[in-house]
């Protein structure tokens, strides 16, 4: 360190795991790999990989971003199919009435 300069900060890389660690309950086989490259940042710009944690971070965001898609649309299939169930047994149930 020379003198006269102030110590380096580390950059600050945002390692997603909130939303990692949200799309695990939405569609966790595609959780599972953002997860993993979420963890990988933090001990990435200890060591001084800010590239490679920038990476893992951007990596993970793919993979949350994914994860949330799949489960947001697989929510929105079971309640259109159930709709469509409930329906169909309401238009069942009104026909043998009559």
């Amino acid at each position: 360190m020379q003198p006269g300069y102030p110590p380096q900060q580390p950059q600050q890389v945002d390692n997603n795991m909130t939303m990692s660690i949200v799309a695990i309950f939405l569609f966790w086989p595609l959780a599972i790999p953002a997860i993993i490259n979420a963890s990988k940042v933090n001990p990435l710009i200890q060591q001084g990989d800010y590239a490679g944690a920038q990476a893992a971070a951007a990596e993970s965001k793919k993979w949350s971003k994914w994860a949330l898609i799949a489960g947001l649309a697989w929510i929105a299939i079971i309640v259109v199919g159930c709709c469509l169930l409930g329906g169909l047994a309401g238009i069942a149930g009104n026909s043998g009435s009559n």
